[in-house]
């Protein structure tokens, strides 16, 4: 059939094989021919229907590797084949060489990112309760908004919007700014970011090290003065539409687009479908709104939808009474807003919760200190309102959230005790039982 699997298991002899033997019992397995390359591993060639059933019935063969065979084979990034050639019935096959391999570029790496278990930093109601988390700070720029950059910025190109020559703009809180400065510079465009005096410096310094202009404004502005962030962005593309384009990640359909086709399936297939809540803050709304309509979708309505909104947050409120109250003070970076932007679909959230700037920062250093997770402060707050959810729910949950970003990017910040110590948290205070 030229097709070969890899299955890296057990050295036995064939017949006591348990997967195989189950291979044979179907009678669908046509022939196994099978060596030993290493100490510890076995060849099975089989037919391309065989590698299928291979991979259902048996753990380890989900895990096995197939390529063709012949005068050249694909390249591949596995380093598991040590021999040159493998010998089938007198034929040679081909096993591809180092030279032959082909790596991926660091930009192709958005996405896909591991989902881990912090059910430990809780102690659920039910015992059948599990904590998840996306670790979205595993993106080439560290942070969940590469997937809404990467597509926004794509589908600007394929549509003409976007021409050589231009300069990208985007105000951002921060993260957007860097994965817009990272992904312009690789495409060849300049771009000029814009935020406020409430951006680490980590992430200010990592705009500028992708190559962008970065612009800072005033700090304390009303949400609808001409020089707040937000607003000139608007205001510089406006001037000159020929040569700016603005991400407009705030009010861009394709922000939540973005989520609800990569972020939205990858947990659904993650977690085989057992997710029962999605619970994550919201800022621009993209993240929540794009992979709340996918797992809704998926699950026909079942999985329920929590926002979980910083205190000083207008979210929570607006999502309560439909009142857009005045915006509180608030130090978590990247989530929470004084505004309603246009990507944010209330519709589709069952329900709101707050989370104090402290409640946050412990969840951070409790993290870092227990499970060897660096994140950032909106992370903190995500994985803090999933805590507290497991120990509310009595019935067996499958409970997940998102890391956005990396700790790296708070340094001076959230794991600095002087800046913590300035805004009056002591992360170290009443230990972590306080916490858990």
């Amino acid at each position: 059939q030229g097709a070969i699997v890899m299955y890296i298991g057990p050295r036995k002899p064939i017949e006591r094989h348990p997967h195989i033997s189950r291979l044979l019992a179907t009678k669908t397995f046509p022939s196994i021919i099978f060596a030993t390359i290493i100490t510890a591993t076995t060849v099975f060639v089989c037919s391309k229907q065989s590698r299928s059933l291979m991979r259902k019935v048996s753990p380890l063969g989900r895990k096995a590797r197939a390529f063709r065979t012949g005068p050249t084979a694909p390249r591949m990034s596995s380093n598991l084949l040590q021999p040159k050639v493998i010998m089938d019935k007198g034929r040679v096959l081909n096993v591809p060489h180092e030279d032959e391999i082909s790596y991926p570029r660091f930009r192709s790496l958005i996405g896909g990112t591991p989902l881990v278990d912090l059910t430990n930093l809780a102690k659920p109601k039910h015992p059948d309760t599990r904590i998840l988390a996306k670790c979205e700070f595993m993106n080439p720029g560290y942070s969940i908004k590469d997937r809404i950059v990467y597509t926004i910025l794509t589908e600007a190109e394929k549509q003409g919007l976007l021409k050589p020559g231009m300069t990208i703009v985007a105000a951002s809180s921060g993260n957007t700014g860097a994965s817009t400065a990272m992904i312009a510079s690789m495409r060849g465009y300049k771009s000029i970011i814009i935020t406020s005096p409430k951006c680490s410096q980590e992430k200010m310094d990592a705009i500028r090290a992708y190559g962008a202009e970065l612009l800072v404004t005033a700090g304390g502005l009303k949400a609808d003065d001409p020089e707040h962030y937000m607003n000139m962005e608007t205001t510089i593309c406006e001037a000159n539409p020929e040569k700016f384009f603005g991400i407009n990640q705030y009010e861009n359909a394709l922000n939540p687009l973005a989520h609800y086709m990569t972020l939205g399936p990858e947990i659904w297939g993650q977690t085989d479908g057992s997710i029962t809540h999605f619970i994550a803050a919201g800022s621009t709304g993209g993240t929540l709104s794009g992979t709340a309509r996918y797992l809704k979708e998926a699950s026909n309505g079942d999985v329920r939808v929590i926002m979980a909104d910083p205190v000083g947050s207008v979210f929570y409120e607006y999502f309560k009474t439909g009142i857009l109250n005045e915006p509180g003070n608030f130090q978590v970076e990247g989530v929470g807003k004084e505004n309603i932007p246009g990507a944010m679909d209330f519709d589709l959230i069952d329900d709101a919760v707050r989370v104090t700037d402290k409640e946050a920062f412990k969840m951070c250093h409790m993290m870092a200190k227990a499970e060897g997770i660096l994140a950032g402060g909106s992370g903190g707050l995500n994985v803090f309102a999933a805590k507290r959810l497991a120990e509310e729910l009595d019935y067996p949950s499958t409970i997940v959230t998102v890391l956005p970003d990396s700790g790296i990017k708070y340094l001076s910040k959230i794991y600095n005790k002087e800046w913590l110590q300035k805004i009056g948290i002591d992360c170290d205070e009443d230990g972590w039982d306080a916490l858990v």
